[in-house]
């Protein structure tokens, strides 16, 4: 398959998911990369994932990983140790995970400070 067919099968996979349960049915056919990375991620088993990995490089995957599903801590927690593991070669994953959680947290916080400090003025 190519890229435009493995990313139409997989948009098919999350609509029979119902993964797009509150958006408008016509806005999910132009979904960004970002998304569907974080939708497939989240939503579609493994056989599926390792489609992403046909079409976007592991960097680019990691990076949604990471600021999408790592930052929700206990919520996703089995699931990203699993990533963790088998996607992204991580020797002590649950050390890293914690470390990333905080993090983007932190990160999260002060990106909120500075808006209200700038908002202020």
């Amino acid at each position: 398959m190519n890229t435009a067919e493995i990313k139409t099968y997989l948009l098919n996979r999350l609509l029979q998911e119902h993964a797009f349960w509150s958006y408008d049915k016509d806005s999910v056919a132009d979904i960004s990369d970002w998304n569907l990375i974080k939708f497939v991620l989240i939503h579609l088993d493994l056989a599926d994932i390792n489609l992403l990995f046909e079409i976007y490089s592991k960097r680019q995957i990691k990076k949604v990983w990471l600021k999408e599903l790592v930052r929700q801590g206990d919520f996703l927690r089995n699931m990203n140790l699993a990533f963790a593991l088998l996607y992204f070669d991580i020797k002590e994953p649950v050390s890293y995970l914690k470390r990333m959680e905080t993090y983007y947290l932190n990160r999260e916080i002060m990106n909120e400070k500075v808006q209200t400090a700038y908002q202020a003025k």
